[in-house]
Order: C-alpha cells, then sequence, then structure tokens
C-alpha cells in the first residue's frame, strides 16, 4: 500500500510539514538539480493521495520533481493565495475570506476547484475501550463544544453510565479543513473547547489516541485505515433515519449509499490555473492526478468518486486551460 511507505518513507519528516515545511518526493539533490518544480500544499487529509499520485508521477516523468507539503488546508490556502504553490489539497471548500486573499494578491490568483474523493472523517477510540464503541451526534458535541472546557472532562459526564475517567480528546488544528467540517457537521459552526491535544499531523493524533484508553480522537479514514491494528473506529447515529438508521460505521460502503452521515464529505484539490498555463510540469502533474485519483484514492484508504464525476472534473480543467 502506498501509504504504509509514505508513513515509513517520511515518519521523520511529517512533524516538520505539519507546521508549513514541505516533502520532497525525490531527494534534495536531485531536486536541486531538476528543471521542473511542481509545489503542492495544503491538507493533511489530501496529502496521502498527492503524495501517492507524486511517486507515480515521477516514475513516468523523471524531470519533473513533486513536493508535498502539509500545512493543513486553511494553512495551505495562505500559500496558494500568495502565488507560493501551484496546487492546494483541501478537505472542504474554499472559504469566502480565503478567495478574497486570492483575489486581493497582485497578480490575483485565478483557481479551479477539483474533487479528488470522498473522506469519512473517522472518529477513534483506543483499543482497550469498551464502552463507547457506538456514539450519537449529541454525545460528540457534548464532548467537543465550547461550553464543556472545564467541565466536561471525564467519560462519565458524556453518559452516566461510561466511567469516572478522564476524557482525553485528540483533534486537528484549528487550519485543518478536517476541523472546520466537524465543527460545521457536529457543531453547527460553533467553536470547540480549546483544551484538547491539537495537531495538523494526523499520525501525532493517531499515537495520541494509541497510546491512552481513555482518548478520543478525530480525523480522515485513510489514517484510520492504516492504522486499525492500533485503534478503534467508532459507529454514529445522527438520529436521522432517513439517511441509516442505528448506529453506522466509516466505511467505503457507508460513504457510498449516503448512511454515514454527517461526518462524509468530498475532498479537492485547487489549481493556479495561471501558473498551470504558464508551467506544462503543474498542467501534467494535474491532469495525471484526475486519470489516476480513482484507483489511488482507494490504495491508499479514501473511497474513490464516481467515474462521471472524475470526467466532469477533467472538462473543468481543459476548460479551465483554455
Amino acid at each position: 500500500m502506498f501509504f504504509s511507505k509514505i508513513c515509513r518513507r517520511h515518519a521523520a519528516l511529517l512533524c516538520a510539514a505539519a507546521v508549513g515545511g514541505s516533502i520532497l518526493a525525490s531527494s534534495p539533490q536531485a531536486a536541486s538539480q531538476s528543471r521542473f518544480l511542481v509545489k503542492v500544499d495544503g491538507s493533511s487529509t489530501v496529502f496521502p493521495i498527492t503524495e501517492a499520485v507524486a511517486e507515480e508521477f515521477q516514475k513516468e516523468n523523471s524531470n519533473i520533481r513533486v513536493a508535498v507539503g502539509v500545512s493543513g488546508t486553511g494553512g495551505g490556502f495562505k500559500k496558494f493565495c500568495a502565488g507560493e504553490t501551484h496546487i492546494s489539497g483541501a478537505s472542504r471548500p474554499i472559504k469566502q475570506k480565503e478567495k478574497d486573499l486570492c483575489k486581493a494578491n497582485n497578480p490575483e490568483i485565478n483557481y479551479v476547484e477539483l474533487p479528488v474523493a470522498f473522506d469519512a472523517i473517522t472518529v477513534v477510540i483506543n483499543k482497550e475501550n469498551d464502552w463507547a464503541q457506538n456514539m450519537t451526534t449529541d454525545d460528540l458535541k457534548k464532548m467537543w463544544e465550547a461550553a464543556a472546557e472545564g467541565k466536561v472532562m471525564k467519560w462519565s459526564d458524556v453518559r452516566s453510565d461510561w466511567p469516572d475517567e478522564e476524557l482525553r480528546l485528540y483533534g486537528p488544528g484549528t487550519d485543518s479543513g478536517t476541523y472546520d467540517y466537524f465543527k460545521e457537521a457536529i457543531l453547527k459552526k460553533e467553536d470547540t473547547r480549546g483544551d484538547y491535544t491539537a495537531s495538523e499531523d494526523d499520525n501525532v493524533l493517531v499515537l495520541g489516541v494509541s497510546r491512552n484508553k481513555n482518548a478520543l480522537g478525530f480525523f480522515g479514514l485513510a489514517y484510520y485505515e492504516e492504522n486499525k491494528t492500533k485503534i478503534s473506529a467508532v459507529s454514529i447515529d445522527d438520529g436521522d433515519d432517513s439517511n441509516g438508521s442505528g448506529f453506522i460505521a466509516p466505511s467505503p460502503a457507508t460513504v457510498n449509499n449516503n448512511t454515514y452521515s454527517p461526518l462524509s464529505r468530498p475532498i479537492f484539490i485547487y489549481v493556479n490555473t495561471d501558473m498551470a498555463k504558464a508551467e506544462r510540469s503543474a498542467a501534467q502533474f494535474v491532469q495525471y492526478y484526475l486519470n489516476n485519483a480513482a484507483k489511488l484514492s482507494a490504495e491508499v484508504g479514501y473511497v474513490s468518486l464516481p467515474e462521471q464525476d472524475y470526467n466532469a472534473a477533467k472538462r473543468t480543467f481543459r476548460r479551465a486551460m483554455r
């Protein structure tokens, strides 16, 4: 699996990348000698797909190097809207303030949004947790809302029949698109509590939950799939029988049939169209990405889009390149 290779190869670098560094999908010496460099940054959720695409792309295009950074969706857009990157991965749509930032740049950043896969935000617990395999969205809200800070400190504060033990929370930082989407879906856009362990690096969150019996966290499906021998996924009930009755576990099947709600979502890449027109290497990489996203997104643990959606994305990109 690509993601296993990626984690082993870049384990020492991921934390640095999460705070704004970038990972070259080749040696620094080779990159410095390369004539063409495609710069990508953004979402840690989209990262596994982009890194897998970059690895395969470079096998066929040895004169092009692809640098993949992990600054989070929000951090990636800051760089993208400053003209620092060709492509930005995003686990949510671009916000109005980010659109304004792109427009305010000199020159203005023109871009196109391209969906590349579906994700299921996965709520995870420690393998030794034998009481919270099923949760409602109300349970999650009670844990994560701002009003819980300093008050909901034990599992028993959420449900009286849960253990009277410390609740340890792990989640993405505020630059993360996953944070934004979770906040919108579970908290109806209200702020989260601030007293949790936050990181833009999902591997840090996996490690935290796997080491503490009383921990709970959330992140993209691929990171759960890669680590499911160390952590367990929680089944979620949103109380709406029209989209699936009872507690639903995250999986490709429940994403595709729309029953894993409200935590299923599309994930995207945004492409600077002026840079892609001016630098053929960037356009080549995007075309390769869309041609191979279905296969590679599934291989790293996400859910591929229907074929017609990839075809629509290809048409959108072709029109943007005219």
